[in-house]
This record gives structure tokens, C-alpha cells and sequence, in this order.
């Protein structure tokens, strides 16, 4: 037996553009609309969203049925908050305000397996089929199909974006622009050039040390953050599609 294999993954590596949203609300079910309507990805949160590990576990069963990939942003603090999810089978982690080289480092050390980190082993989990994946196998393949991917939505890591991006073990590069904004000084203000110089800067540079280039993005500039060289980008949430929808019924209905 082997692995599930990514498929944000497999379309990065051919050269194309994977499509992800974010879901803050832990019903499966909205995970699997989600799924059914195409995307590539899924992006549930543990850092701001209060979900625990068997939401996840059954969001990871709705995205997979489906061939979609999950990634989930983990909470900041042991070892097991960044692994946890990989076990419950989450394709992706993205790990929220990396700040230095030095943070990368331990990052990598305890999400990736042997040569490159040193991940805890247990292959008894849903990713290792419950330990029916050859151990040797499941760290290989976990080091190839599974993805570890450090945001930069603070200005402190610029100056060492260069050893961030070329460090084997860290597959993609996020850039978050909202906590940026206030990073800068200059909250919620999108057009700020020190955002647009940043935003710019993240994807050169992780393109240029062979690294994948995420973000947050819109319909409206998704054909811009694509010339800058992003090709992850993630588009909505379950929350805003959901207010939205709802505020729109009760607005019509007034009139």
C-alpha cells in the first residue's frame, strides 16, 4: 500500500495553478460541497478556529473522496500541534507567522522524515493506512506527497527570505497580506506600496530557490498574483460565501 498523492502536488509540479478556500465551520459536509464543486484544495484553521483534531479527521475523509487535498493552518506550539494533522492525513500544513531561518529550521526538522528532519514516527494513523504502509515507504512518500508550507505575513523574515527559500524541507512559501498591513503599520490598507513590494518579493524569491508560492487572492487580481509567479492561491471562505448569501435573502426580502 502507498500514500494518497497531492494533488495540489501533482498540477504544481506540471506547472499549473492549484485552487484552494478556506472553511472556518467543522461540518464535514460543507467540506465535501467544497469538494464536489471543484477545488483543489481545502483549508481548514487551527490557529483563529476553535475545530479539533476529529473535525479534521472528518473533513480529511470528505475532501479525499473526492481526490482533493486539505491543507490546515496548525497551531504554534509543540511538536505534535505541527504533526497531528499530517496524521490524521491532512495533505499540507501551513504553519502561521514564521518570523526567522532559525524557526524554518525547527519547522522542517520535525515535520519532514529522515534525510531530511527528523519527524516522530508512527505509521498507525490514517496517512499510514494504519500501519499498512511499509515504513520505509511511508517516510518517503510522506517527504514527497505531503507538503509543509510557512507563512510570511510579517516583515521581521524579509531579511532572511533568501535562507527561508532555498531551505530543503520547506515546500512552499504563503504570504498573508492582512497581518502584514498591520506588520507595517498600516492595518488593512491593501494598497500600502511596502505590501505590494513585499508580495512581489515572496514569490520571486521562492520561485527562485524552485519552491511553490502561495497567497490570498480574489477573482479580481488572481490574473496579477499569477504574473507575480504565485501558483497556489486560495479564493473565498465557507463563512463569507455563507453571510453573504444569507445577507443577500434578507436585503431582497426588506425591499
Amino acid at each position: 500500500m502507498h500514500l494518497r498523492e497531492s494533488r495540489v502536488l501533482r498540477k504544481l509540479r506540471k506547472g499549473e495553478v492549484a485552487l484552494c478556500t478556506k472553511l472556518n465551520l467543522s461540518d464535514p459536509r460543507n467540506a465535501e460541497i467544497a469538494a464536489l464543486c471543484g477545488f483543489d484544495c481545502i483549508w481548514p484553521d487551527f490557529e483563529h478556529v476553535p475545530n479539533g483534531i476529529h473535525d479534521l479527521e472528518n473533513i480529511v475523509r470528505a475532501a479525499k473522496i473526492y481526490d482533493v487535498d486539505v491543507l490546515t493552518r496548525v497551531r504554534k506550539g509543540s511538536y505534535s500541534d505541527l504533526i497531528n494533522p499530517f496524521e490524521a492525513d491532512s495533505t499540507g500544513i501551513m504553519v502561521p507567522h514564521l518570523m526567522s531561518a532559525k524557526e524554518a529550521k525547527e519547522i522542517v526538522y520535525f515535520t519532514k522524515f529522515h534525510p531530511i528532519g527528523r519527524r516522530p514516527l508512527d505509521g498507525g494513523n490514517a496517512d499510514g493506512k494504519y500501519c499498512l504502509v511499509d515504513g520505509l515507504d511511508y517516510m518517503k512518500e510522506a517527504n514527497r506527497e505531503r507538503f509543509v508550507v510557512v507563512q510570511i505575513e510579517d516583515p521581521e523574515p524579509l531579511k532572511e527570505i533568501d535562507e527561508i527559500c532555498k531551505m530543503d524541507g520547506i515546500d512552499m512559501i504563503f504570504f498573508g497580506p492582512a497581518d502584514f498591513t498591520q506588520g507595517v503599520g498600516k492595518p488593512c490598507d491593501f494598497s500600502a506600496p511596502e505590501l505590494n513590494e513585499a508580495r512581489a518579493l515572496v514569490a520571486k524569491k521562492a520561485r527562485e530557490y524552485g519552491k511553490f508560492a502561495g497567497t490570498v487572492g480574489s477573482l479580481q487580481n488572481k490574473d496579477m498574483l499569477i504574473e507575480l509567479g504565485y501558483n497556489f492561491i486560495s479564493i473565498g471562505a465557507d463563512v463569507v460565501a455563507l453571510s453573504s448569501y444569507y445577507k443577500n435573502i434578507v436585503d431582497n426580502f426588506k425591499k
